[in-house]
């Protein structure tokens, strides 16, 4: 029987990531993500619920998402489902569903330039103009009809 576990969010951080370390030294972050969903109820009145996920994240995401986010800030996260068990100091059983982050996207706030996806392997300092903005690279500059693209289907 095949099986796929793939969950895709965008939200708000509800507190600022918190970084540690495990024993070996692999850095693993955790966070909380508020995720809205407006619609109309049955007799046309606009309803907001807010579905509240953990999130956690290892190795070099755990890194930037902790330097780069903090609460409030928005963030579209890719990643996978577990549930996570345990038994608490009474003896009673426990477990807790959290998403874990395989991949994000950083998304700008108002105001504020950029936003898209961020690889931090292709990480690559942008240049600022005299008004501020962000230049582009001179890898991101080049034209799209000069790129080849090999495209699968």
């Amino acid at each position: 029987m095949p099986n796929f576990n793939k969950v895709f969010l965008m939200g708000n951080l509800t507190r600022d990531p918190e970084l540690r370390a495990t024993p070996s030294g692999t850095a693993v972050c955790q966070f909380g993500l508020a995720v809205n969903r407006v619609y109309n109820n049955s007799n046309g009145e606009r309803q907001e619920e807010t579905t509240f996920v953990d999130v956690e994240a290892w190795g070099r995401q755990a890194e930037t998402v902790s330097k780069y986010v903090s609460k409030g800030h928005p963030l579209f996260v890719e990643g996978r489902l577990k549930l996570d068990s345990w038994e608490n100091k009474e003896g009673e059983k426990r477990s807790k569903m959290k998403v874990v982050l395989e991949n994000m996207q950083l998304i700008s706030q108002k105001g504020e330039g950029g936003g898209g996806s961020f690889n931090p392997s292709q990480s690559v300092p942008q240049q600022r103009s005299e008004s501020g903005s962000a230049a582009p690279t001179p890898a991101s500059s080049q034209k799209s009809e000069d790129i080849e693209e090999d495209v699968p289907f």
